[in-house]
């Protein structure tokens, strides 16, 4: 088990938000949902989504963004967030064993003060002209080179 964790900033869609709930039971990762979501934690899409791997993820929730800041804050831990503003591709990025990797609303992102709270930003470099990726897709490649970078620990 990864001490990583991957944090979702208010997240909209519940088949996305199940994708990552999947990939982080099967590999060790640690999740915090990060309140309001656009849609109830036991919606049937997110259930169907993340099939019966719900109950083997270390889902924490949190009831606002102040909530999630103060429980990050006191346990030291870097927040890298994924953004399409960022100018340093995540390949390039330092991962640490306890980074906690912050994705943004499919709608919206994040406001410019989660974004400015960050302690580093990251991108996925995308061919030009293209908006974004599926956020449940970022989650895996960057949590993937997180992983591979920290040798699984």
């Amino acid at each position: 088990m990864s001490n990583i964790r991957i944090a979702l900033y208010q997240p909209d869609i519940p088949g996305n938000t199940g994708t990552i709930l999947r990939l982080a039971a099967c590999l060790g990762i640690g999740v915090d949902i990060i309140e309001p979501a656009g849609f109830d934690i036991s919606d049937r899409n997110l259930k169907r989504a993340s099939m019966d791997y719900l109950s083997s993820v270390d889902l924490v929730r949190h009831v606002d963004w102040n909530a999630f800041e103060s429980w990050r804050s006191g346990s030291g831990r870097r927040l890298i967030l994924a953004s399409t503003k960022a100018a340093l591709p995540y390949v390039q990025h330092d991962f640490r064993p306890d980074d906690v990797l912050l994705f943004g609303r499919e709608s919206a992102g994040v406001p410019d003060q989660v974004h400015q709270g960050a302690d580093a930003r990251i991108l996925i470099p995308m061919t030009e002209g293209q908006r974004s990726i599926n956020v449940a897709m970022s989650a895996a490649m960057i949590a993937g080179e997180a992983l591979r970078q920290t040798a699984w620990h």
